[in-house]
């Protein structure tokens, strides 16, 4: 796995943060370069509301940029929905908080109360099946917090560094930049990856991607700069990029990244 600036804080927020489930999740996270913080209470069979208050502790200290939070905290029926509780004391303080809610309720009306539980309150909250991948509940945390690291990776190969402006490509034990890929092809290239890795498949509308292109026909020059891209890449990895790789133009609509076979 290549290795991954620090890109922010998550906090785990579940009774369960010893399972296996808590625990490749973690382990992904820390895979995408971020920091992991998970409330371990030491008291012995702690209730949920020492987690509430221990979440909102690390809350106010750590300054998460995302929480992880299970619905449900022991089996006793007070606690079966403890999870929302908290989430209202975090809403309540913190409304700008990006929350995903881990919950067991895949159906049936358990899950229809605790998603209609958190329909009062206008914060960035989302839930997601225990169950589900890392790799989905990794990807639903970047469209919740809603911004890419400082160095994007797409496909172990590619390198597109937002804060140095430059690109290069990794192979072999060493990385080679992509000089031609500067100025507004480097802003094309990084409009197309942040998208991608928030929400890998999602199009990029012509007119995002139009701003950073000169002349009379910015859609014309659009399509240069974007053949220029792919051919600078594929250079650079040793391979050719036809229409239906890296880079596709979706008719009328925008172009999509995606990320290259091999």
């Amino acid at each position: 796995m290549a290795e991954f600036k620090r890109q922010g804080k998550i906090l785990i927020v579940d009774d369960e943060w010893e399972s296996a489930i808590v625990r490749t999740v973690s382990r992904r996270l820390e895979q995408e370069g971020w920091q992991i913080i998970v409330v371990t209470p030491q008291a012995r069979g702690p209730s949920g509301v020492e987690f509430e208050r221990q979440a909102l502790y690390f809350i106010e200290t750590q300054h998460p940029d995302g929480v992880l939070l299970d619905v449900r905290f022991g089996e006793h029926r007070d606690d079966q929905f403890k999870g929302l509780e908290i989430l209202q004391s975090i809403v309540e303080g913190y409304p700008k908080l990006p929350v995903l809610m881990y919950t067991q309720y895949a159906q049936g009306p358990e899950r229809e109360t605790a998603v209609r539980g958190t329909l009062r309150w206008d914060a960035q909250v989302d839930f997601i099946d225990k169950l589900a991948s890392p790799e989905e509940v990794v990807l639903r945390l970047r469209r919740l917090i809603g911004r890419a690291p400082e160095s994007i990776i797409i496909a172990d190969r590619i390198v597109v560094d937002t804060r140095a402006k430059v690109v290069y490509v990794k192979g072999a034990g060493a990385q080679a930049l992509v000089n031609e890929i500067q100025g507004m092809k480097f802003d094309i290239l990084q409009e197309l990856a942040a998208t991608w890795f928030r929400s890998p498949g999602e199009l990029v509308p012509f007119n995002r991607l139009e701003r950073f292109s000169g002349g009379d026909d910015a859609r014309a020059s659009l399509r240069v700069r974007i053949r220029e891209i792919k051919d600078a890449l594929g250079k650079a990895m040793g391979q050719r990029f036809g229409a239906d790789d890296l880079i596709i133009n979706v008719r009328g609509q925008g172009y999509r990244l995606v990320a290259p076979k091999g």
